[in-house]
């Protein structure tokens, strides 16, 4: 079974599905099941206009985008009690929102390599953001990540530095408008269905389990 999920790595629901979803195989196999799902990462853009250079701290982008401090503090709030709830530690206070596109690009990098380079870059890129308060659109930033992933730096650069992933994040965001997919994160199972949003970890142990019986 293949499971592709169109995420963001600046939308807290799509860290929070992450853990429910990996908890989900988790109780898969609790119960005997042997799940051998590889799970692949797409790209998608909440905000593709978001500073590549200048990061601004997420409080003022949420209060602009959502129509003022006030509401901007109780979003977040709320995320960051959801997460705290899967044992993810969000300090939104020192978060910097910046241009996902570079980590999207590097993802695909990943995708070279060895079936769990992808996971692991994706989860060390999901807490450089939302926990250490750190610049995804910097290079240096998502190099780090990758190093700490276990890739080869000097080849992520040459990649990169050649456009690598360019075409490749394209694709993944006409497909997600192929296919209707307007919010994230999205899993999509074998080509066939889609399970949307952050679903509880029982709910995706139990639609898993049945497409894996069929």
């Amino acid at each position: 079974m293949r499971v592709d999920v169109w995420s963001d790595v600046v939308c807290p629901w799509c860290y929070i599905g992450k853990r429910r979803f990996e908890r989900g195989l988790d109780l898969l196999r609790e119960q005997g099941a042997d799940p051998g799902i590889e799970v692949v990462y797409r790209s998608f853009q909440l905000d593709p206009g978001a500073p590549v250079d200048d990061p601004v701290p997420v409080r003022e982008a949420y209060a602009a985008k959502f129509g003022g401090a006030a509401r901007a503090e109780a979003i977040l709030d709320h995320v960051t009690r959801t997460a705290a709830e899967e044992g993810i530690e969000f300090r939104m206070d020192i978060a910097v929102r910046a241009n996902t596109l570079l980590a999207h690009r590097a993802l695909h990098f990943a995708r070279l390599g060895d079936s769990d380079s992808q996971g692991r870059l994706k989860q060390h890129l999901l807490a450089a953001y939302f926990t250490e308060g750190r610049n995804i659109a910097d290079p240096a930033v998502v190099e780090d990540c990758a190093v700490t992933a276990g890739l080869d730096a000097a080849a992520l650069r040459e990649w990169l530095a050649g456009g690598g992933g360019s075409t490749e994040v394209a694709a993944d965001i006409a497909e997600a408008g192929r296919r209707e997919i307007t919010a994230v994160p999205s899993f999509v199972i074998d080509d066939r269905f889609t399970i949307p949003g952050a679903q509880d970890s029982a709910t995706f142990a139990t639609i898993l389990g049945r497409m894996l019986a069929r």
